[in-house]
C-alpha cells in the first residue's frame, strides 16, 4: 500500500466509506435458527470507532440473546493491495472461543465479507456472509447469512442501527 494510494481512500474512497460509520449506534437486533419467525428480536446497542489513523474500524456492541447478555467486537478494514474488505469477528454468543475471519471479493465494492465455521460435530464447515449496508448518515443494517455446506444460504442475523 503506497501513502498516496491510502490517503486517496481516506478522502474518497473505502476507508471514508468506513469511516463515515463511526459513531454510537442503537438498534433492532434479530436472530434466526431458521427461516420464519426470529428466536430473537431485541434491542443491541454499538460503539464504532476509527483505529490506526484511519486504517481500521473496531465495532464494539452489546445486547441479548435468548435471555443472556451478549456482547461482541469486530475489526473491518479494506485491504487496498489485495482490493477486498476484511475483518475478524468474536462474540460471547456466536462465535464461542474462536474468531472468525472473513474476507470480501477483490473488487467487488460491496462491503460483504466470507468466512466460515465448524459445525461443532466434526461436520463440515459452514459458510458465513456478512453484509453492511450504510443507506444514510443516520442508518446501518448489518445482516449475516448462514451458507450450509451445500451451498442453502439463509437471513441468520440482522441489525438495523439508528445513530444516536
Amino acid at each position: 500500500m503506497g501513502r498516496k494510494e491510502f490517503e486517496a481512500s481516506l478522502a474518497g474512497g473505502a476507508h471514508a466509506r468506513l469511516a463515515r460509520m463511526a459513531g454510537q449506534w442503537e438498534g433492532r437486533f434479530r436472530l434466526w435458527f431458521e427461516p420464519g419467525t426470529p428466536a430473537e428480536d431485541s434491542v443491541q446497542r454499538g460503539s464504532i470507532r476509527v483505529l490506526l489513523g484511519g486504517r481500521v474500524l473496531l465495532h464494539e456492541y452489546a445486547g441479548h440473546c435468548s435471555g443472556e447478555p451478549m456482547e461482541g467486537v469486530a475489526l473491518i478494514a479494506h485491504h487496498l493491495d489485495e482490493r477486498r474488505y476484511e475483518s475478524a469477528w468474536a462474540e460471547s454468543f456466536g462465535t464461542g472461543t474462536s474468531i472468525m475471519f472473513s474476507t470480501g471479493t477483490p473488487g467487488d465494492p460491496r462491503l460483504a465479507m466470507l468466512g466460515s465455521y465448524a459445525d461443532g460435530q466434526g461436520g463440515e464447515r459452514w459458510g458465513w456472509r456478512t453484509e453492511i449496508d450504510q443507506p444514510d448518515d443516520d442508518t446501518l443494517d448489518l445482516r449475516m447469512f448462514n451458507i450450509s455446506p451445500a451451498g442453502e444460504e439463509v437471513l441468520a442475523v440482522e441489525v438495523n442501527y439508528r445513530r444516536v
